[in-house]
């Protein structure tokens, strides 16, 4: 052992390649993104799967994402200006206990009592209503989080800790609904919704576990023009404003979550286990490639390799439309998965690279309206497109959209197409 050389131990292996793993409060931080994103897939896939099983409407999938992308959009602008004047851990502790509250609520409208005492269209409103506050909790949630990450990790590590953090981010969104969909098949409904709440309380250990953090802009403005600013950094950083409209269009086009229920039951003819397993499908493939990268860094060519993931993801989703199979749904729903994690984590580390720390919750706002937001209202979107042209030709229609916005900003972008994670100027 003393004649190991010492090079060798400072500049290979698993840590050296991973630093952020190193930093304590970052771990804290991913295991409670996880703990939120996991309990929160798990309660939307109930929640998607209740509606249906109650209404038997396609339309009704599609206000529930509605319900939470109104808030969201309505409320972000807002929400990062207060943000960024405000300690971040606390306004995430106020948020999950919100989310808490919810989650009860929730609860409380599937228990047997409730369907004695309420109607159908009564129990499917109030269902859209706690969905509509989970939406304005969302749009302070987000953009904490994302303060937040930038006051835990040192900024030459910031591609590496992205990383870590869309894998939190997908494992709660690949163990959620699978779960979701045992429960639903082994205990039901209400148990589920139920056990979203206990998982809900045991969050607030990691996350009390952060110190409190320092408020970077303590300067007081007022509210229109502190929005403004940050409405005027997006647009004025096109690398950014690009990237946010490639992600936008995209998820708006190309998402069909929302209409599993209806390729389960209809198409697809399987059991509850296998809803949960096709909504499960794309976070595992997200897992999986998120995995590889914490092995094989994304170095070169960032912005070309965007665009390619993001045209894979456009043509899984067209096959997985057409099929009937539901062994090729399932893997084209996996390849989704994997190319959209290619494609975050490299959206992720633009944001997080071009964004100066004081405007890092109204610039993250800006990005959970127009980015976040959209993988709701694609929710509406395919809801709606699904009652007028049918399920399968709305996700064909869909994909095929998302190809032309993909073509679109190829060529309209090439600040985002000659992107480098070496590039951290900010752009005038």
């Amino acid at each position: 052992m003393e004649n190991e050389n010492p090079s060798s131990i400072t500049t290979s292996g698993f840590f050296y390649k991973n630093p952020s793993l190193k930093i304590k409060e970052f771990l804290m931080f991913l295991t409670t993104r996880f703990g939120i994103i996991f309990a929160l897939n798990m309660q939307s896939t109930i929640l998607y799967y209740w509606v249906y099983q109650i209404t038997q409407n396609k339309l009704s999938l599609g206000f529930v994402g509605l319900a939470e992308v109104i808030p969201a959009i309505g409320c972000s602008l807002f929400a990062g200006h207060y943000v960024d004047q405000s300690e971040k851990r606390k306004m995430i502790t106020l948020c999950l206990s919100g989310y808490f509250l919810t989650a009860i609520g929730l609860f409380s409208l599937a228990l047997p009592f409730s369907k004695g005492l309420f109607s159908v269209t009564t129990i499917v409103g109030c269902i859209y209503f706690f969905v509509f506050i989970g939406g304005i909790l969302r749009s302070f949630f987000g953009p904490s989080m994302f303060s937040l990450f930038g006051m835990v990790v040192p900024r030459e590590h910031y591609a590496n800790a992205t990383s870590w953090s869309s894998m939190s981010w997908q494992l709660g969104s690949v163990i959620g609904p699978l779960v979701a969909g045992v429960l639903i098949a082994w205990l039901g409904i209400a148990q589920g919704l139920f056990i979203v709440i206990v998982f809900l309380a045991f969050i607030f250990i990691p996350l009390l576990s952060i110190s409190v953090k320092p408020i970077l802009k303590k300067e007081k403005e007022p509210v229109l023009q502190s929005v403004r600013e940050g409405l005027k950094f997006v647009l004025r950083t096109p690398t950014l404003l690009a990237a946010q409209c490639l992600d936008m269009f995209s998820v708006l086009f190309g998402g069909a979550v929302a209409l599993l229920p209806v390729y389960q039951k209809e198409i697809l003819h399987v059991n509850e286990m296998g809803f949960g397993i096709l909504r499960a499908a794309p976070g595992l493939g997200a897992l999986v490639t998120l995995g590889l990268l914490a092995f094989i860094p994304l170095k070169n060519k960032p912005g070309h390799k965007l665009f390619l993931c993001v045209t894979g993801f456009a043509l899984s989703i067209i096959i997985f439309g057409i099929s009937t199979n539901f062994i090729l749904s399932f893997f084209m729903l996996l390849f989704s998965g994997m190319f959209d994690a290619v494609s975050v984590v490299i959206r992720s580390t633009i944001l997080q690279l071009v964004t100066p720390d004081e405007m890092r919750g109204r610039v993250s706002a800006v990005n959970t309206m127009f980015v976040s937001s959209s993988n709701e209202f694609g929710d509406f979107e395919s809801g709606v497109m699904a009652n007028w042209l049918g399920t399968v030709r709305a996700v064909v229609v869909g994909g095929c959209l998302t190809m032309g916005v993909i073509a679109i900003t190829f060529f309209k972008a090439p600040q985002l197409r000659e992107f480098t994670f070496e590039n951290e100027k900010k752009e005038e």
